[in-house]
């Protein structure tokens, strides 16, 4: 029998008026948390993410010590990349590793298709598991974008400057857009599958995308997204983007038919609002400023609630993800701090 799902946060992606301001933490599931650092001292990420219980305990661990108002489901944007062809291992202190990087337009057109019960079940079985027996807010599942998953796939790896991403992208737009396409189609059949195991909302991270300027977006990523979103919109579950860096996209990010869009650190709630950005915003203290005493993390997520308050539509979060130093009984005080500040305001 399912719990009773507190949905303040669906409602307020939703751009409906809610009690107090929800919040959840990108990374609020990891390398901070002592439990999970025991965890791992047994386990690899892949061995967490192949284990529907073990990975639903990781999940919901956050929830249960901060008392955030959602789960993000506990993976690695690769996750489904392997179903593909794409021979990945995430390496300690490194990043994900790509064995057999994208050259040329034959390398993509040997990419294969995801069939998400067949390739990740234990996805969809950690999904159910949650939203069928355990979390009492709820699930956002999430994908890579097509942009940043290629990144990896072209550079080999984590990058600085997305040169040869780039340069693949200028040099040969017929292997650019058929890599597009079929990433496209990968993400939408991914989150479908989540969604359909229970996951109650989407966001999409295109953590990259940033070191494109926006005349180059509107040509060479636009399209591919547009159709994520489009296909995903028949769902009805709220649709969330977020990248770093990429206060030059955020208007056409607001043409993208998504509900919500995710800030870093470097814009501000009311400088989004000024710029024309009129759909529901997430968003965005510096994760960095956790690290300090708690007068400071009170007077800057202070500001940031008021901006949100004052401009409506809004759920706070980090502008990036939880760093390892941080200490979980910052994260619970500071959503404490913020179900109480908001609370009938």
């Amino acid at each position: 029998m399912a719990k009773k799902i507190n949905d303040t946060i669906i409602r307020a992606y939703q751009g409906e008026q809610t009690d107090y301001i929800p919040a959840w933490y990108m990374r609020q599931a990891g390398r901070s948390q002592p439990e999970y650092r025991e965890l791992k001292e047994k386990y690899s990420l892949f061995d967490i993410t192949h284990q529907p219980e073990l990975c639903a305990y990781v999940t919901r661990l956050p929830v249960e010590n901060y008392n955030v108002d959602a789960a993000i489901l506990y993976k690695d944007i690769m996750s489904p990349l392997p179903a593909i062809g794409v021979e990945v291992e995430i390496k300690a202190g490194v990043g994900p590793v790509i064995y057999n990087p994208i050259r040329s337009y034959q390398d993509v057109e040997r990419l294969g298709d995801i069939d998400p019960k067949r390739d990740v079940p234990y996805v969809l079985d950690t999904i159910r598991l949650l939203t069928e027996e355990q979390l009492e807010v709820p699930l956002i599942g999430f994908s890579g974008a097509p942009f940043t998953l290629a990144s990896y796939m072209i550079e080999g790896g984590p990058s600085k400057n997305y040169s040869k991403t780039k340069a693949l992208m200028y040099r040969e737009p017929d292997t650019w857009f058929l890599l597009m396409e079929k990433l496209a189609d990968m993400v939408i059949t991914y989150v479908e599958s989540q969604i359909e195991a229970g996951a109650k909302a989407i966001q999409i991270f295109d953590s990259w995308v940033g070191s494109i300027n926006a005349s180059d977006y509107r040509i060479f990523i636009k399209p591919a997204m547009t159709r994520i979103f489009s296909e995903l919109r028949k769902h009805q579950v709220p649709l969330i983007i977020f990248g770093v860096g990429a206060r030059h996209l955020l208007l056409e990010w607001n043409d993208l038919p998504v509900d919500v869009i995710g800030l870093d650190w470097r814009t501000s709630v009311a400088e989004a609002r000024e710029m024309g950005v009129t759909k529901v915003l997430q968003g965005n203290l510096d994760p960095a400023i956790l690290l300090t005493e708690w007068e400071t993390i009170e007077k800057r997520t202070k500001a940031i609630l008021d901006e949100g308050m004052n401009s409506g539509k809004y759920v706070f979060n980090l502008g990036h993800g939880v760093t390892p130093d941080v200490k979980p009984e910052t994260l619970k005080k500071l959503t404490q701090f913020i179900h109480q500040y908001t609370t009938n305001q």
